[in-house]
């Protein structure tokens, strides 16, 4: 019998012992073993499994994560740099603070499970010495822009370096989550859509309230289809149909199921890229533009360790992007806008401002500064504007509607902020949610209130159930109709009667600088006398006159890559 007892006692010993291996404890040796750990990152859980081993971080897997397809280089860079410092004392990556904190916080969470006390040593800090170099066209920022400009100068023989601050490239391009305006498509054609450049050029002066640059806003629209196939031609399908606001008629061309366009894209620009060996230089930041006389000569760098070089070049195209993440400059054009969130990624702090300055190129529509309608307050997470086109609807804290949702994004914006609480409630169905893929984040990131009944829905967002079911009926008999009587709304695109329901919380936010550097319709940066500066070209966010006093939603795909294709096939030109 004692026999037995000290036998059993002993089994008992073996699968505690593998028990708590199992669930993450404390080893018997106090310094090795392998261990989860979990934390909350922007879109959802960040699960990491951290393998210690003699009080030493050996590897650091990333398990689970729901983050953007962008943020990948800072699930690859942040596990690397706790290894080699063995602490989770380390700097986060710039652009990427939140994603940056998740990870860490996450294997923090798996060191604390394991009761194990690290040795910190001192990460390496080697770098290799950054020298001054040369090439034919040096490009200021690595987003849509500056990619498409930096695929036609390669393609048209020109020696391109392209530098990037932030440790990823993409910039706001990786959070464009709708799609690309074009007009007179092969596919609008196939559907029966009638569309034109004329229409597309009226709808959008409209909706710029005419303020924007003709001549601009002409190249924009005349090859708005050429530039959508050029981007087909590098791999991209934007062959689905769909509808922003201000548009009178469907021309928003996106991925198919609703993926986002800007994760999309920055896939087949990485792709290219990469297949033409184009020098993408991140982590460094450009610092001054360099020139003689009316001539840029180039441009000086600063690396992530803080060390300056000088990229000499025949010419140098600006594509940073706006300053829609500078609540300095924001407030300095637009004091009204103090205060407010913004939907931009972090580095988009308007650098080449200052850096334009002793070249006394010219800035215009600098006050006209957008705010998107949907955002959720306080996280300022952009809910893209293609669920509205998809039949969303927008309804006070009473439960009704109170404005037409397909209206420019100013007016819209506006209309919220006139509402209790200045922030409204998104409505929606399972059916919108099944034909976007671009939900599911949303979902992930526990965003949305769900409900089976639109009573519980109206229970749990705190409005008025009775007339937020009276507001539903009301919509679905206007989609039957095929008018809506209160707002004149022009697409109702189903009826929202699928169960699920789901409604968010949302706010306007800073969401665009639609004023910036004044360019030609070659792209070539001007000065204040109107004069080309020789050898200095711009794209994108950072230049201005395109948009007007609105941007519609859908042209800033458009502009990067229009424009950006334009200024790299000029440049190519010029240094030849």
């Amino acid at each position: 019998m004692k026999k037995f007892k000290k036998t059993l006692a002993l089994c008992l010993t073996v699968f505690v012992v593998m028990l708590m291996a199992a669930c993450g404890a404390k080893p018997a040796n106090g310094s090795s073993g392998t261990f989860i750990g979990e934390s909350k990152g922007k879109n959802g859980k960040i699960k990491v499994e951290v393998k210690i081993e003699n009080a030493e971080i050996k590897d650091i897997k990333v398990v689970e994560n729901h983050e953007s397809d962008f943020t990948k280089n800072v699930f690859e860079q942040i596990p690397k740099n706790i290894i080699a410092a063995n602490s989770t004392d380390i700097d986060v990556i710039a652009g990427a603070t939140l994603t940056s904190n998740a990870i860490i916080e996450a294997v923090k969470d798996a060191v604390k499970k394991s009761g194990i006390t690290l040795a910190a040593k001192k990460a390496s800090t080697t770098e290799a010495k950054a020298e001054d170099t040369s090439t034919d066209i040096v490009i200021i920022g690595a987003g849509g822009a500056g990619l498409s400009a930096a695929i036609e100068a390669t393609n048209n023989g020109a020696k391109v370096i392209v530098v990037e601050k932030n440790s990823f490239m993409g910039g706001n391009t990786n959070f464009a989550t709708g799609g690309m305006n074009a007009a007179g498509t092969k596919y609008q054609e196939a559907k029966g859509i009638k569309d034109s450049p004329e229409l597309f050029y009226k709808d959008t002066m409209a909706g710029g309230h005419n303020k924007n640059n003709p001549e601009l806003l002409k190249v924009l629209t005349e090859k708005s289809a050429e530039t959508l196939y050029w981007l087909e031609s590098l791999g991209a399908n934007l062959s689905t149909i769909s509808r922003s606001g201000g548009q009178s008629a469907d021309r928003l061309h996106t991925a198919p199921g609703g993926v986002p366009v800007g994760g999309h894209l920055m896939g087949v620009f990485e792709k290219k890229i990469k297949e033409l060996g184009i020098d993408v230089r991140l982590n460094t930041k450009a610092i001054e533009i360099l020139s003689e006389g009316n001539r840029v000569t180039g441009i000086k760098v600063q690396t992530s360790k803080g060390q300056v070089y000088t990229i000499n070049a025949k010419a140098v195209i600006i594509a940073s992007g706006g300053f829609g993440a500078n609540q300095e400059m924001v407030t300095k054009y637009r004091p009204d806008l103090k205060g407010f969130g913004t939907t931009n990624q972090p580095g988009a702090t308007g650098d080449a401002f200052a850096m334009v300055e002793k070249l006394d190129v010219a800035l215009v529509d600098m006050k006209e500064i957008q705010t998107h309608p949907t955002v959720v307050p306080v996280k300022n997470e952009l809910i893209t504007e293609g669920v509205r086109g998809e039949g969303a609807i927008l309804v006070n804290r009473a439960g009704k509607r109170f404005i037409n949702e397909l209206e420019t994004r100013d007016v819209v914006s506006q209309a919220i902020l006139k509402q209790e609480g200045k922030t409204a409630f998104l409505v929606f169905d399972q059916g919108i949610v099944d034909r976007m893929a671009s939900i599911k984040k949303y979902k992930d990131a526990g965003l949305l209130k769900e409900a089976s009944t639109i009573k519980e829905l109206a229970g749990k967002i705190g409005v008025n159930a009775d007339e937020l079911e009276k507001t539903i009926n009301t919509y679905n008999e206007y989609f039957e109709a095929k008018k809506d009587k209160e707002f004149g709304r022009r697409v109702l695109a189903e009826e929202l009667t699928k169960a699920p329901f789901y409604a968010v919380e949302v706010g306007p936010a800073i969401h665009h600088t639609m004023g910036g550097i004044k360019i030609n319709t070659n792209a070539q940066v001007l000065n204040n006398s109107g004069r080309v500066i020789e050898g200095l070209y711009a794209a994108g966010e950072v230049t201005g006159g395109v948009h007007g006093g609105n941007r519609i939603g859908g042209n800033a795909v458009a502009d990067i890559t229009v424009f950006g294709r334009i200024a790299g096939q000029n440049a190519a030109k010029y240094v030849k």
